[in-house]
């Protein structure tokens, strides 16, 4: 049988010659190999455990999943069911988009320094696994957090995320179309919602084809969904709130949309593009000033 550390080197050598693109939470083949097998062993690290001995029925799902990843091209966060992201796991499904948005790094650092203070209630809009708003609730201890999907499957999937993680006291999920089920303000507002302009959903690596197309497609240009959470967000972000939200490559028809918004766009530098923030001050013209209006 092989060692940790030779399953790694096969698999990733075999992944490494495949046509295959990474980009769910890992960045090459050597990652996804390591992730690919510390997921089928339960092992925490792979240097620790290099040469800790598989057993049979280990290898066996280690090919088995290994053939699936290069064959059907199937994201090794659905083989696996899970996916570790931002410091923490998530349990993950065919039907759910997979928990990758850089936001989930600015909210571990705390959002600083465009939070001004730890928010009182969070909301995670378009929420899918609810990792962006579960990861609010760990770094705000505080605070109360409201995770809101339309998709049912979401919401179930972001139910049983934030039962593993403990915080059901604290963390709510309803069905909803966008905002529709809020009723309070808000202090801080994330968001990962749909923004894939048509252009790019027709060219989509076959990976990202096997997520759901209601949680990618933004319509022609990438924002049917972002324009209507930008009009219904000015109504419930506190004048003191922020509201943060990734709209990928639209970011540029976005600022086309609303020439006089001030949006801040963020550099950042562990990869991703596109991700904004917005004083809820700025908010209250949203809804006058884009071109659509």
């Amino acid at each position: 049988m092989e060692s940790v550390q030779e399953a790694v080197q096969r698999v990733a050598a075999a992944l490494g010659q495949a046509p295959l693109v990474f980009g769910h939470g890992t960045q090459d083949a050597w990652d996804e190999a390591t992730a690919l097998v510390l997921g089928v062993t339960g092992l925490p690290d792979q240097k620790a455990y290099a040469d800790h001995p598989l057993v049979e029925h280990q290898q066996e799902q280690i090919d088995a999943l290994m053939q699936r990843r290069i064959a059907q091209r199937e994201p090794l966060a659905y083989l696996l069911g899970r996916a570790h992201y931002a410091g923490y796991e998530f349990l993950c499904e065919p039907g759910v988009v997979i928990p990758r948005s850089p936001i989930g790094l600015l909210i571990g650092a705390g959002m600083r320094p465009w939070l001004r203070q730890p928010p009182s209630v969070v909301v995670d809009v378009c929420c899918g696994t609810g990792c962006l708003g579960i990861l609010c609730a760990h770094t705000f201890p505080e605070a109360r957090v409201l995770l809101l999907d339309v998709d049912a499957h979401a919401v179930a999937l972001a139910r049983r995320n934030v039962s593993a993680h403990g915080l059901e006291e604290r963390v709510r999920v309803a069905q909803s179309d966008l905002l529709d089920a809020l009723s309070e303000p808000v202090d801080l507002l994330v968001s990962n919602p749909p923004y894939v302009d048509a252009a790019d959903m027709g060219s989509l690596p076959l990976e990202y084809q096997h997520e759901p197309v209601l949680g990618l497609s933004g319509g022609a240009d990438g924002l049917d969904v972002v324009v209507r959470l930008l009009e219904q967000s000015s109504g419930f972000l506190s004048d003191r709130g922020l509201m943060v939200c990734e709209v990928g490559r639209s970011a540029a028809a976005l600022q086309r949309e609303y020439p006089a918004v001030p949006f801040v766009w963020l550099d950042l530098p562990q990869g991703g593009e596109g991700v904004f923030v917005l004083d809820g001050v700025d908010l209250p013209g949203v809804a006058t000033s884009g071109q659509r209006a």
